[in-house]
């Protein structure tokens, strides 16, 4: 059984925060939705006076056994490795986050090899799943774990006073497992989900397709039961993902959804919880085949368009300078009572 809490945001604050945008000497609602993350941040947080730091990175690390079946160009010794780099603070998402002055965590919650680095956070429920294309990447049992260590590690987070999270993931293989939870929870067909991952040629692209075809004959994951689909077709590191999500709820922590990897993470957690719909925040459109869909279905819209597709949580934190520059606005001296300037009103100009 999952431990969390259906908590809901403060529409007071949301509203005080609404009318402080509206007291920022601009156009009415130009900052689009810039001005929707504070807002939506002072819900989540039950107050206007919003804050975005401390913050942190959090890149949960896993291993899969589909990687049997030809389906990634590099096996499984390269997630234990970008791992380590993360926990050192080397990797991609360390130099992109360090912009903002974040940092960035490698969680273990499933990796076939222990990494001993200091900086770490070990949470294993698993050492990788076993290959869906022949049966059931892990139990019901592990899938829950796993889920309940990524809520766990959240809230840890926000106990220590950490005010905002981005997510990602790291795990080679794993946009098959995304594939296939996509075709699960969507009704997307393997030829419309399954794209080339990090750079398959054609053959590997039809072993891809195959072995999720496989799998998803095999195990017939349930489209009415999240974690049977999670369960089955999953990763271990997005059912940690999906934990996160409902962490996020569960402790009023704005969680910063990565790329098409963590959208099917946040759809499970979607349709585990409903409610946690409001505590996640859609950094980026990728150019992954589900993105699009996933988005559409969750009904968020992505802050930018960069076609990332690298994963380790980059695109969450390439958004956090604009929630920074949204901030810097929203709490500034830029009023229209500071400009002495009459205030625009709702479907005309200033009067």
């Amino acid at each position: 059984m999952l431990s969390y809490t259906i908590n809901r945001p403060d529409t007071a604050a949301m509203k005080a925060a609404k009318a402080r945008w509206d007291a920022v000497a601009k156009p009415l609602d130009s900052l689009g939705l810039l001005e929707d993350v504070i807002i939506r941040t002072a819900g989540i947080q039950g107050t206007p006076d919003v804050q975005l730091k401390p913050r942190c990175g959090l890149v949960f690390c896993a291993d899969h056994g589909i990687v049997k079946q030809g389906v990634s160009q590099t096996d499984q010794s390269v997630t234990a490795l970008v791992a380590r780099a993360i926990a050192e603070g080397t990797s991609n998402v360390n130099i992109m986050a360090a912009v903002s002055d974040t940092p960035v965590y490698a969680v273990d919650v499933g990796m076939v090899t222990d990494v001993d680095e200091p900086g770490l956070i070990r949470k294993k429920t698993l050492y990788g799943t076993h290959d869906m294309s022949t049966g059931p990447a892990m139990t019901r049992d592990d899938a829950i774990f796993a889920i309940q260590a990524g809520i766990d590690t959240v809230c840890e987070m926000s106990e220590k006073g950490i005010k905002l999270i981005a997510i990602g993931e790291m795990g080679i293989g794993n946009t098959s497992a995304t594939a296939a939870i996509s075709c699960a929870l969507l009704g997307m067909s393997v030829s419309d989900a399954v794209d080339r991952g990090a750079g398959l040629s054609d053959e590997g692209l039809v072993r891809k397709r195959r072995a999720v075809q496989s799998a998803l004959n095999v195990n017939r994951p349930d489209a009415n039961d999240p974690t049977d689909v999670l369960s089955k077709v999953g990763g271990l590191e997005i059912c940690a993902m999906a934990g996160a999500c409902l962490g996020g709820m569960s402790c009023s922590v704005p969680i910063i959804i990565d790329g098409v990897i963590a959208e099917a993470a946040a759809l499970a957690a979607y349709r585990l919880c409903p409610a946690c719909r409001e505590y996640m925040f859609a950094s980026h459109i990728g150019k992954e085949l589900p993105a699009a869909l996933i988005l559409e279905e969750l009904d968020m819209k992505p802050l930018i368009c960069a076609e990332l597709a690298l994963g380790e949580g980059t695109g969450a934190v390439a958004v956090l300078p604009l929630f920074d520059m949204a901030q810097k606005v929203y709490a500034g001296v830029h009023t229209f009572d500071g400009l002495g300037m009459t205030a625009y009103r709702e479907k005309g100009g200033a009067v």
